[in-house]
């Protein structure tokens, strides 16, 4: 197998050799590449390893972005006073930086006005487009009628 590691020279040696090598240094041998040809491992400290991965991945989860996304709902039969006041929490939503899931959800026989409730989220999205961009169309899945809205990217 093919040895490498700090302190050592790298190397095809036998596996007994290796593990000796390994047991000098008060390191263990790790396999790092088995389908090579020979394969190789590497004499590290496994603990240290593992904790700076650890580490590692707690870094790049920190710096991540969390998108929150905030629901509102309609009715198909939404009147013009509660979209308006629907809106008002929308924009403060997007310009807080959260996505938006703008919904229409139909009742029993309400699903015979799905063209009303697409009209509706249209409408919601005329009156937030200058805070957002519609990410996803009106879309019936099922019983519902959803919209993504994200927020416009600061300048």
């Amino acid at each position: 197998m093919r040895v490498v590691g700090e302190n050592v020279e790298v190397g095809v040696y036998h596996i007994t050799q290796a593990m000796k090598m390994a047991k000098e240094q008060e390191l263990d041998l790790v396999e790092i590449s088995p389908k090579a040809d020979p394969p190789v491992c590497k004499i590290i400290d496994y603990k240290k390893f593992l904790y700076d991965q650890k580490k590692k991945q707690k870094a790049i989860k920190a710096n991540a972005v969390k998108t929150v996304i905030k629901e509102i709902r309609f009715g198909p039969n939404t009147e013009e006073h509660d979209l308006n006041f629907k809106t008002k929490h929308a924009i403060k939503f997007l310009e807080e930086g959260s996505k938006v899931k703008a919904f229409v959800f139909f009742r029993g026989r309400s699903i015979i006005f799905k063209d009303q409730g697409e009209i509706l989220l249209l409408k919601f999205a005329q009156a937030v487009e200058e805070y957002g961009v519609v990410e996803q169309m009106p879309k019936l899945e099922g019983k519902r009628m959803t919209m993504f809205i994200a927020p416009k990217k600061k300048k």
